[in-house]
């Protein structure tokens, strides 16, 4: 059988998203911008797409800006707000373990001449606010972090930070990266204090290639793609229709059972956990229960190279991670930021292996994989003692 546990990697579109794309591309594939039926009936597309999209975070639809995905989003609003906040000051706070599309971003400010505070974390991901607050100053202009980790399944306190953030200092931007959470629990920007926030679609069973930005209307945020002018000159270039109408449908339907969906998810992860605790010699890098995301199960393996035990398992038609599908394109580095900030023992880190649950995951597929382990573990520690 196949098995796909991968999903904080990407998802598979639903045919509901397959089948509003199709239609957009050939039928409403006029340009957005154009004034005759044609464009007409592609904008309305778009529009649409916004209005949705608000709804599932309670915003104004003229505050979600459509965007190629999750970098892009993140690139937007740290360097936007970066370039266009400079005289305030030039202080940024993120954290540790992000996404590298917001720790690289973060790297390139500094050399442009801002100053960054890398927040830590405790042994699970977990940012202490007590820190959050010492970090902020008068010229903190932003504070950068994810809403749920991609690889450890944390999840930050957004909220508590939020009314931290504006308490200390009210004229701190809070930029969240919910590309991991967006779909998976209720976010509402406004009374979470959100001043920015990133989503990609293909992280809810929507196309690769696009994603959002949400803005609150009275953030101050430069462009840093120029052109026509589109997406209210934020950010320029003609819109994706399809993906966009795509996305929209998505976020439509994987909100519809959200909470649903999030317990049952809890509970295949539970199974799994279960299923893994009856190997020897295995590490939890997860929180159990509600304290961690629904969907990601973080496990290292003494003795078993993540690579290995991830082929073995491909054999078998168990698609896992060795981490973040974006920290595998570089190699160089020794095991995951994530995985070093949290303390993980240096012979654990290039052990470590991430299963990612969606909707779509069956109790079958959860016992499956859990026989396979209990078959391929044993073998490959004895294979490697050799």
């Amino acid at each position: 059988m196949e098995c796909y546990l991968d999903n904080s990697a990407t998802t598979r579109c639903t045919e509901g998203v397959a089948q509003v794309m199709t239609e957009v591309m050939c039928s409403a594939y006029g340009n957005p911008s154009s004034l005759h039926h044609k464009g007409v009936e592609a904008e309305r597309y778009v529009r649409e797409a916004r209005e949705t999209i608000a709804k599932t975070l309670k915003c104004a639809p003229k505050e979600i800006f459509f965007t190629s995905g999750g970098t892009e989003s993140d690139n937007l609003a740290i360097r936007g707000a970066a370039y266009a906040n400079a005289r305030q000051g030039k202080h940024l706070i993120t954290t540790s373990v992000e996404h590298p599309a917001v720790l690289n971003t973060m790297q390139y400010v500094e050399q442009q001449g801002y100053e960054v505070t890398y927040l830590p974390v405790d042994e699970y991901g977990r940012v202490h606010l007590s820190e959050l607050e010492a970090a902020i100053r008068p010229d903190t202009i932003l504070v950068s972090m994810m809403h749920t980790n991609n690889e450890i399944g944390a999840l930050e306190p957004i909220e508590a930070a939020g009314e931290l953030i504006k308490r200390v200092n009210p004229n701190t931007l809070f930029h969240v990266d919910a590309v991991q959470g967006y779909g998976k629990s209720r976010i509402y920007v406004k009374r979470m204090k959100i001043d920015m926030l990133s989503v990609s679609a293909h992280k809810i069973h929507g196309p690769k290639g696009t994603g959002f930005l949400y803005v609150g209307d009275k953030v101050k945020i430069r462009p840093v793609v120029f052109g026509g002018g589109q997406e209210r000159g934020l950010r320029s270039g003609t819109e994706n229709v399809p993906a966009i109408a795509g996305m929209a449908r998505a976020a439509e339907e994987i909100y519809r059972n959200l909470d649903e969906d999030a317990e049952r998810m809890y509970e295949l992860r539970a199974r799994l956990e279960e299923g893994i605790m009856r190997l020897e010699n295995v590490r939890f890098n997860t929180l159990p229960g509600r304290e961690s995301a629904p969907h990601v199960l973080s496990v290292s393996f003494a003795g078993v190279r993540s690579e290995v035990l991830l082929h073995a398992l491909e054999d078998k038609g168990i698609y896992v991670s060795a981490g973040s599908a974006c920290a595998s394109n570089h190699p160089e580095t020794s095991g995951s930021a994530t995985l070093r900030a949290i303390g993980l023992e240096k012979e654990l880190l290039n052990s470590t292996i991430r299963f990612s649950l969606s909707p779509f995951t069956t109790e079958e597929e959860i016992n499956y994989t859990v026989q396979a382990l209990e078959e391929l573990v044993p073998m490959l520690r004895r294979y490697t003692r050799r």
